[in-house]
């Protein structure tokens, strides 16, 4: 007879779980009616931070759920709102006028790298990221800390893995039409289903949107269509397939101010928030993005199964800009240079699991063995040329004639092509023993990376290849208070390029974390949260070489990074909910030979701390309303890398209602109004790389929506 484990869950009861621990908690509400938290979860879903479905609750390293009702509440339209309320992330790092990239800190490290249904987003490290719209999104995982010893080479501070919208068998139809600030006009559509009597069923979702961006003669418009299509084969094999379809025809900005007129004092006064300082006439983002995927889940029996997920992507990007070089000493001059860029990439990854449960003595193991495989090829063109200086406060929007610039005179020009491949195979232990839940797993990658062409005006021909192997380790001890202390070791490695000037190829730059906390959930799902410390060290950093000339490198360098996150979700009555996070963070390089020692990188503010409250109405005149909103403090923030100057921190406000129509009027039945503030009340806020390159946070905006679900 098979070994059937206490732990086995099905998808609903994963589903359930699942949810009841995370930070997002939802409860049921007074009529008994549970959230349909079976739409998150499919046969094929794997816990970000395990690649198995123990739940968060029980998993000894760090890990925030964000849920499709909480992203809902929160109108979390991108990657950066539906993050912004999280401990240990910071969305804020290049403003609210630029929206073409997911770019967050996680820990104090900087992260390009999304996943999508556990599969990396392949970003080609110059301007073509694939982003995935929120339309098409039922839940956000961020797994903090190293990562590597499950998806190989990744920064040190954590990732985001965003789960898509699944199939249902129960059909679902929803359409919504949304309207607000800045001209913004939205169609999107989500509909679920089985095909008949047939064991196929389906989800589509799309989407439709148009606005004017902050910055002064700045657009943004995208085009997005996912669908996805489940085939139950048997009852023990299931094969999704999915693809997802997006179009950008215009981006908004990527250009920057300097801090003065931001907030550092200059004699003309204050930039408003609107200054742009390109050109209406080389101001181009166009993006188009098409991924085509598969799930294969096979149950050999009751405890051993396989999953094999892959994707295809590929992708292309036009950009028109410009970039500031000086600030004149009037400081209002700002000199330019004009650029494009032309990139098309590639790729295709696919991870391969077989877990399986175990039984030996008293200890119940769910091991999990992996082998993942990613390339990808992108071929990118670049042209630099003068441009005309802008006056900041009295701008002159169309100077630059495209017919005039002279790209062959800068030696800028660059026709080349960046090939990437990693191989990894990995091995975890998950193991029960009574109230213990232990965790070991290791990791090896064989990363290779070629780049050949002409760069920069000078032929390139570079080959890299390194490995490295990963561990990690944990313990978590579940108390029948709900009580759970844990602590961890894990570890992460990102490859290094080029070599010092003896000729020597760079190692992998590697990174270790010890994290302990504590879990809880202790009245049975109405409140939860977690308390965590941890220390991350990074080594192999590229500095400056002592024994060398000005541009020669060695990897003497390290960062550290520690630090506390608290988390807590309470629903304190049936229609009373708290959400809060708090974040205290020590970001420092510890070792370095060009002056940085000592010092704190840009983007990572030392506070964070955010309160979200929600009241839902289920009697009276009010009767189907819910009033929620919530406040988000961000911390000082250093202006460059020499610390020469702080971003001031903000208080930002944001504040959301609802109201079920059908609870007025029964023909209404289905419909639901929302009303969103995000920044209620116009704070200027901002984000810096150095002094001359910043960013302006989000100026309020308000978005009314109503949407019908049939």
């Amino acid at each position: 007879m098979p070994y059937r484990p206490h732990h086995r869950y099905c998808a609903l009861a994963a589903a359930i779980m699942s949810a009841l621990a995370s930070s997002s908690l939802h409860a049921q509400e007074p009529d008994g009616e549970a959230l349909d938290s079976l739409t998150v979860y499919g046969s094929t879903y794997r816990n970000t931070a395990t690649k198995t479905r123990l739940t968060p609750q029980e998993t000894p390293q760090g890990i925030s759920v964000i849920d499709e009702q909480t992203l809902l509440e929160r109108n979390a339209d991108s990657v950066a709102t539906a993050l912004r309320y999280a401990s240990g992330v910071n969305t804020q790092l290049r403003g609210g006028a630029v929206n073409r990239l997911d770019l967050f800190s996680i820990r104090g490290f900087i992260n390009y790298q999304n996943f999508y249904d556990g599969l990396q987003l392949i970003y080609n490290d110059w301007n073509l990221q694939p982003q995935i719209d929120m339309q098409a999104v039922q839940q956000v995982e961020v797994f903090k800390g190293p990562t590597s010893t499950l998806y190989g080479a990744m920064p040190p501070g954590g990732m985001v893995n965003l789960i898509s919208k699944k199939p249902t068998t129960e059909q679902y139809n929803s359409v919504e039409l949304t309207a607000g600030s800045h001209d913004l006009r939205e169609l999107s559509f989500d509909s679920s289903g089985q095909l008949g009597d047939s064991n196929l069923s389906y989800r589509v979702t799309g989407l439709g949107s148009s606005s004017d961006g902050q910055a002064e003669t700045s657009e943004n418009e995208r085009l997005m269509l996912a669908p996805s299509l489940d085939w139950q084969v048997s009852d023990s094999t299931l094969v999704n397939l999915n693809v997802y379809y997006q179009k950008d025809p215009d981006m908004g900005i990527y250009t920057t101010l300097p801090a003065a007129g931001l907030f550092q004092p200059n004699v003309n006064g204050k930039l408003d928030p609107d200054a742009f300082s390109g050109d209406e006439n080389w101001n181009t983002y166009e993006r188009e993005v098409l991924m085509a995927g598969y799930k294969i889940q096979h149950d050999f029996n009751d405890n051993w199964q396989f999953l094999q997920n892959a994707r295809f992507q590929r992708g292309d990007a036009y950009q028109r800009n410009t970039y500031g070089t000086t600030l004149d000493a009037d400081q209002r001059t700002y000199n330019r240079r004009a650029y494009l860029t032309d990139e098309t990439s590639e790729g295709f990854t696919i991870d391969n699991q077989l877990s399986g449960l175990v039984q030996t003595g008293a200890i119940e193991h769910n091991l999990l063995v992996g082998v993942d495989y990613l390339q990808f090829e992108s071929d990118i063109g670049y042209e630099d040329a003068a441009a005309p200086s802008i006056d900041l406060y009295n701008p002159d929007h169309s100077q630059i004639n495209a017919g005039l610039l002279d790209f062959a005179a800068s030696g800028y020009s660059s026709d080349f092509t960046i090939e990437k491949r990693q191989t990894g195979v990995y091995l975890q232990d998950q193991m029960r023993i009574g109230q213990w839940v232990l965790i070991a797993g290791g990791r090896h990658d064989r990363y290779e990376a070629k780049e050949y062409g002409v760069k920069y005006g000078a032929a390139v021909d570079n080959d890299l290849k390194q490995s490295n192997t990963s561990w990690r380790a944990g313990a978590l001890y579940l108390f029948d208070n709900g009580l759970a202390p844990f602590v961890s070791y894990a570890e992460s490695f990102e490859p290094v390029a080029g070599s010092d000037r003896l000729g020597r190829t760079y190692e992998p730059s590697t990174a270790e974390q010890w994290e302990a906390g504590l879990k809880f959930n202790p009245d049975g799902g109405r409140t939860n949260g977690s308390v965590t410390a941890y220390r991350i060290l990074k080594d192999n950093v590229l500095t400056r070489d002592p024994n060398g000339s000005a541009y020669d490198q060695i990897q003497a360098g390290q960062v550290r990074s520690q630090g506390v996150e608290l988390e807590v979700s309470s629903r304190l009555t049936d229609s009373f909910k708290v959400d809060a996070s708090y974040t205290r963070q020590d970001v420092e390089v510890t070792r370095d030979n060009s002056g940085l020692e000592g010092k704190t990188p840009v983007w990572v503010p030392e506070q964070m701390a955010s309160l979200w409250l929600t009241y839902d109405i289920y009697a009276g005149l009010l009767n189907g309303l819910s009033i929620n909103g919530g406040v988000r403090y961000l911390g000082e923030a250093e202006v460059d890398a020499l610390n020469s100057d702080e971003v001031p921190d903000v208080t930002l406000v944001d504040l959301g209602l609802s109201y079920d129509l059908g609870v007025a009027a029964q023909n209404l039945s289905g419909a639901t109004l929302r009303m969103s503030v995000s920044n209620l009340f116009d704070e200027r806020y901002y984000s810096c790389y150095d002094t001359l390159n910043c960013w302006f946070g989000a100026e309020r905006s308000l978005q009314t929506s109503v949407r019908y679900d049939f």
